[in-house]
């Protein structure tokens, strides 16, 4: 019996080792001085730490950020996953086919993102970028080969560009099996129009359901009762953008960012 409850107590002792280093190795990237003081500035509304468990991230993970657009998450999960794991940033089209204002706005963004990784790869280690540009380049890598797809803030973009199932269907397919879908999203009130930006979460589960995904769970940690959804420039007058420059701007600060959903998906295995 005593033989039994020392075997039990010691791997009672690794699993919380292992527990804590994952929380530990989180805590100091999140504590870095690699991070940006006006990125640090927004964990009071993005909730970085809460959000990553949730999803049940670990540093040996490959892990795939979807539109990492000007690296929010990228100076977080870049260099938890520097030493045993892999992040990989499926970044904007540097180079597109047509000239368009949103076109040219990502490939600027792309481009700066690209030379942010190349200046930080000590910090980084082994991390790569990759150009996801629906519905042209639409590759996030070997089937079955990720632990992690991620995605903060984007359904919208490609809602709008009537792409959202064909995204779903990627990161369905890089996913190894158990592999977890990361989803943070503007969350719309019923019957809110997808020009606002916000999405409804109901027919993100139901899509998500639909190519595949089992709803795990959801989780407030992103909520924002304060918004209430209902500005001329829709999400995009909240802070960070401020879209109505200086009008009402102490209100929208009052506000916050935008209320979110956050969803956690899993690829079974048929």
């Amino acid at each position: 019996m005593k033989k039994v409850t020392l075997v039990a107590s010691l791997l009672m002792a690794g699993l919380c080792s292992s527990v804590t280093y994952a929380d530990e190795s989180l805590d100091k990237v999140l504590k870095s001085d690699f991070r940006q003081a006006k990125n640090v500035s927004r964990d009071v509304y993005r909730h970085p730490a809460e959000t990553l468990h949730f999803f049940g991230i670990t540093p040996t993970q490959t892990v795939v950020e979807l539109w990492p657009g000007n690296g929010w998450y990228s100076e977080i999960l870049g260099p938890y996953l520097a030493k045993e794991g892999h992040y990989i940033a499926a970044s904007f089209e540097t180079a597109p086919a047509t000239d368009t204002p949103g076109n040219r706005y990502r490939a600027n963004a792309g481009t700066k993102y690209n030379a942010w990784m190349t200046a930080n790869k000590d910090t980084l280690g082994n991390a790569t970028m990759i150009t996801f540009d629906p519905p042209y380049k639409m590759d996030l890598g070997a089937d079955s080969s990720a632990d992690l797809v991620l995605t903060f803030r984007n359904l919208h973009n490609w809602a709008s560009a009537d792409q959202l199932e064909d995204v779903f269907v990627a990161s369905y397919k890089v996913l190894k099996d158990g592999g977890i879908f990361g989803v943070v999203e503007h969350r719309a009130n019923e019957g809110m129009n997808l020009s606002t930006g916000y999405m409804d979460q109901t027919s993100m589960i139901d899509l998500a359901k639909k190519v595949g995904f089992t709803l795990v769970e959801t989780s407030e940690i992103n909520a924002n009762p304060k918004d209430t959804k209902d500005y001329a420039k829709g999400v995009w007058a909240l802070p960070p953008s401020f879209g109505l420059g200086d009008t009402d701007k102490d209100k929208y600060q009052a506000i916050g960012e935008s209320d979110r959903m956050t969803l956690k998906f899993v690829k079974k295995s048929s």
